[in-house]
């Protein structure tokens, strides 16, 4: 049985009255039916991210104006969760958003909270499996999931080469998160102009609205390391 995020029930997400023999909900319940939603969905921190920390390169090195917003959004994970809000990290390759998005899925995690993290390219593919003979999961299964999840971690926004179905299908997710008051946290290297002409404005609109908007600079880290390896 999963544990109750508050302690204060069983983990069943019901808080049982022994005198009256009678159940009613618990705080928690809420979040329980939310992780349990999102257990067929991809919420691993990749190995690669697995020990990113704000004290660790390369966040240690970012500088400050870009660190702060995202640190005071972990301070106040579920604050930020339960209010719907987001992140939208952009800037050049290999400035660090991927790494900064996935401190924020890491202490999602880490807090109980149920958590989905994809690149676009591999949250597309999922919904075409759907379409498969034989899948496991339907269409509006997989959509219900992903509009439930506490967090939607979506990397490289812009990177899938449109086409109406998949304007469609990203506008379809967004604005179910949006209908929901769920957070996102995605990351991208367009700028806003850049990713209305990829993504369509009424797909931005909503996640302007949902994020806080946080560009990302200063040098590229995978550069940065290769010079040091070699």
């Amino acid at each position: 049985m999963e544990r109750c995020a508050l302690n204060i029930c069983d983990g069943s997400g019901f808080v049982v009255d022994e005198e009256t023999r009678t159940a009613k909900p618990c705080q928690c319940r809420a979040q329980l039916v939310s992780r349990r939603k999102a257990r067929s969905l991809s919420a691993v921190i990749p190995r690669r991210y697995a020990e990113v920390s704000f004290e660790r390169n390369p966040v240690a090195q970012m500088p400050d104006p870009v660190v702060r917003p995202v640190r005071g959004f972990v301070r106040d994970l579920d604050a930020q969760l339960d209010a719907g809000r987001g992140l939208w990290l952009f800037g050049d390759v290999g400035t660090g958003k991927t790494t900064l998005a996935m401190l924020v899925a890491k202490a999602a995690l880490e807090g109980g909270r149920s958590v989905a993290i994809y690149s676009l390219p591999r949250l597309l593919n999922e919904v075409r499996r759907t379409y498969d003979e034989g899948s496991d999961s339907t269409y509006v299964d997989l959509l219900d999931r992903l509009a439930e999840v506490d967090l939607l971690h979506v990397d490289d926004l812009g990177a899938e080469k449109s086409s109406p179905w998949v304007l469609e299908q990203l506008y379809t997710i967004v604005n179910s998160r949006y209908e929901a008051e769920r957070s996102m946290v995605i990351t991208t290297n367009l700028d806003r102009d850049a990713l209305v002409e990829q993504i369509t404005e009424r797909t931005v609109s909503r996640l302007e609205e949902m994020c806080d908007v946080i560009p990302v600079y200063g040098a590229d880290h995978r550069q940065v390391v290769g010079r040091q390896a070699s």
